[in-house]
């Protein structure tokens, strides 16, 4: 009898904990489990109190429910009141679990966001990944909780800079704890006045929007200091914009050189006005698509070293072809300029048709190597490492061409022919040969020109065009032939150009200073530096 009852309680204890478990269920439900079913409730205000609630969570799907909540893939389901995550993969998980789900119920929509809730969601996420274990990471969050300012991250930010060792971080962590200060109500004068001192050290646009936006409703102490360090800031910012014009300057300055820089051995030589430099620029530019579709095809793991491939080729492409328009028409014309400005100009139209004929009228793409994306930040300044790079190889070329000039038997002769070329003819010089090698190098160097404007501008049939009027101007300024002159005048109408472009705008600025050039030629017809010689001075 004894073992009878035994057995039929054995069976009935399985129910009985079933019970209990469905009973206390409820009850045990801990704070994310309940935030995550507000979501299934469709009202903004269950919405901004799930989020904030998983903005304080521990749990690891916090971050991913919220994430999908700002991505729009966050589906609740009103009639069972289940909510799932639909993850960038296109795989579903219940948000509660984080268990795979084979699919979302045809009922469930997605969670509804407006624009409190974005900023709430924003918050969120910068206080999820404040304790991540990525630096990067956590300076990210930090600045996201700066601009947000949510009071309600706070004792996170508090939690997380007690255990910040990495001085960035600790730095973003107090920047983010004084903007939540600085708004928060019931905060104390001192508070807010050590938080508006943070900020000031800041001293970037952000920061100046944070303390313009502050409400009017301020003690006295807390709006006199708020007003200094606005200026202060405003001050601050003037002088970074004032160097960050200056290196828009350099880096326009750079390309004006690397695209003058063949003109001015050219014109300062033969006396040649060639108007189809810019069509050198352009060959030098086409050769490095040629090179990188080649890459592309044939060699995907080469790409990274595709602009040194590219640089040897447009050189030997476009010095090829400028010695053979001098030895084919340049040649006849020497001494009659106007003629040779004319068939010049005629045979850049005809390259120009070649190429769209060859590659067509639209835009190729030129890819950046790894090595020349991106950019990094010095103070307030941006600087790309495209342009960097291109400063650089401007330098270096402007470097190799005055040493060749200087100790090559080629460089001395072009010298001599530049000085005087009638006493250079005397002395065994062959003019006709320094006249051909000399067009081919500045050509040449022309077409290296276009590999560093094919990583920044348009590779295009009208590419060169945009920069010959540029390159004359930069000849002129600083002294037909003198290779320092150019390198001055380029960086010169770079950086006043820079200048000139905010006030007056591109069009205004560009003409402003051609009639700047005109007055200074009036005073000085020889530009910055003038070359000396008995030929020249004739």
């Amino acid at each position: 009898m004894l073992a009878k009852v035994l057995r039929r309680n054995v069976r009935a204890l399985p129910f009985a904990l079933l019970l209990v478990f469905t009973t206390l269920l409820p009850a045990l439900a801990g704070p994310f489990e309940d935030a995550v079913a507000k979501f299934a409730n469709d009202e903004y205000s269950d919405t901004e109190e799930a989020v904030d609630a998983l903005a304080t969570s521990t749990n690891p799907l916090a971050y991913t429910i919220v994430s999908a909540l700002q991505d729009g893939r966050l589906m609740a389901d009103p009639e069972t009141k289940k909510v799932y995550v639909t993850q960038p993969d296109g795989k579903n998980i219940d948000a509660l679990t984080g268990a795979p789900v084979a699919s979302i119920p045809d009922s469930a929509t997605a969670v509804r966001l407006n624009n409190k809730l974005r900023r709430h969601v924003d918050a969120a996420l910068g206080g999820l990944t404040l304790q991540s274990p990525d630096p990067a990471i956590r300076i990210q969050a930090a600045q996201s909780v700066f601009k947000t300012h949510d009071e309600a991250m706070l004792p996170a930010v508090d939690s997380a800079l007690q255990k910040e060792t990495d001085k960035g971080a600790k730095l973003a962590f107090n920047e983010a704890r004084a903007a939540i200060l600085l708004f928060k109500a019931d905060a104390t004068d001192v508070e807010k006045l050590e938080a508006i001192n943070t900020i000031k050290a800041r001293g970037d646009q952000e920061a100046l929007a944070l303390l313009t936006g502050l409400s009017g409703e301020q003690s006295a102490a807390i709006a006199h200091a708020a007003a200094a360090a606005t200026a202060a800031i405003q001050r601050n910012l003037a002088l970074w914009s004032v160097l960050q014009n200056a290196w828009y300057g350099l880096s326009l300055g750079s390309v004006l050189l690397l695209a003058a820089i063949g003109l001015a051995i050219t014109f300062g030589v033969m006396g040649v006005i060639n108007m189809a430099h810019g069509e050198m620029v352009m060959l030098g530019a086409y050769t490095t698509f040629v090179v990188q579709q080649t890459i592309r095809t044939s060699f995907p793991g080469l790409f990274d070293y595709s602009l040194l491939i590219a640089v040897p080729l447009a050189f030997i492409v476009a010095g090829a072809i400028g010695i053979l328009i001098e030895r084919s028409i340049i040649r006849f014309l020497y001494g009659r300029p106007l003629e040779t400005l004319l068939a010049t100009w005629g045979l850049s139209l005809v390259l120009q048709q070649l190429v769209r004929t060859i590659f067509g009228p639209t835009n190729q793409e030129v890819g950046n190597p790894s090595w020349m994306s991106g950019a990094f930040d010095v103070g307030l300044i941006t600087i790309t490492y495209n342009r960097l790079w291109i400063l650089c190889f401007t330098l270096a070329v402007f470097a190799i061409l005055l040493a060749m000039l200087r100790y090559t038997s080629l460089g001395l002769e072009m010298r001599a022919v530049t000085q005087n070329r009638r006493m250079a003819a005397s002395m065994g010089i062959a003019t006709s040969r320094v006249d051909a090698l000399t067009f081919g190098l500045g050509s040449g160097i022309a077409g290296m020109a276009g590999v560093a404007l094919s990583q920044i501008d348009n590779v295009s049939p009208n590419l060169g065009q945009g920069y010959i009027i540029d390159s004359f101007m930069v000849v002129v300024f600083g002294g037909v032939g003198n290779l320092w002159g150019t390198l001055i005048g380029a960086f010169t109408l770079g950086i006043a150009n820079k200048f000139l472009e905010p006030v007056a705008g591109a069009v205004l600025g560009k003409i402003a200073i051609l009639v700047l050039i005109i007055l200074f030629i009036q005073r000085r017809p020889r530009g910055l530096f003038a070359l000396k010689g008995r030929a020249v001075e004739a």
